[in-house]
């Protein structure tokens, strides 16, 4: 076997799980789920069937990912986080077929406890605070955080804050890579060292 499963976790067949990824205590991995390689589930992770992890994702405790939602590459999910995949769930009445698909793009982060309602796309690299309730699309390198969810700026891949007050262009002090504020109030990194 390419990959680790703890023996108190559950796997059902088939799905797909990439090499090198490790899924730890009490997980439950459901048949025509995919995980890509690298990745890290942590205690009691549930991944429904349908549902697509990217490559190097990591999935903290406690976090269960149900049928709709896709995950691109280096997506982490923190401790606890909710999704949802139904906008009028109700016990009485089935709502089968009613899953409504969420999308995080490349590079997403959701702080612990944090809520994503079904439906929602988050851009490349979008970062969301430990307990924020997202309502709505963010779009690539958005800062959201507070009930309901709101951006307050932008970080960049590293998850360092970009401060844009006084330039539209900015350097990341990790990746030393820049940063520029778009006219139609985007960010976009640019493809060189050079800020011009």
């Amino acid at each position: 076997m390419e990959y680790f499963v703890h023996e108190s976790s559950v796997i059902d067949r088939p799905c797909q799980i990439g090499k090198g990824t490790k899924i730890w205590h009490f997980c439950h991995i459901s048949a025509g789920s995919e995980i890509g390689e690298n990745c890290t589930l942590g205690q009691n992770v549930f991944i429904a069937d349908g549902v697509r992890i990217g490559r190097n994702a990591k999935i903290q405790n406690n976090v269960s990912v149900y049928r709709g939602v896709i995950c691109e590459d280096d997506v982490f999910l923190g401790p606890s986080c909710v999704f949802t995949n139904v906008l009028t769930p109700r016990s009485g009445f089935s709502r089968r077929g009613e899953y409504v698909e969420t999308y995080l793009e490349k590079g997403v982060s959701i702080g612990a406890n944090a809520t994503i309602l079904c439906g929602i796309r988050l851009g490349a690299y979008a970062m969301v605070g430990a307990g924020a309730v997202v309502t709505k699309n963010f779009p690539s390198y958005a800062l959201i955080i507070g009930n309901p969810g709101r951006q307050t700026g932008w970080v960049s891949e590293t998850g360092h804050r970009l401060d844009f007050e006084n330039n539209n262009v900015v350097l990341c002090p990790e990746s030393g890579e820049y940063y520029r504020l778009t006219t139609e109030n985007l960010v976009e990194k640019l493809s060189d060292s050079s800020p011009l």
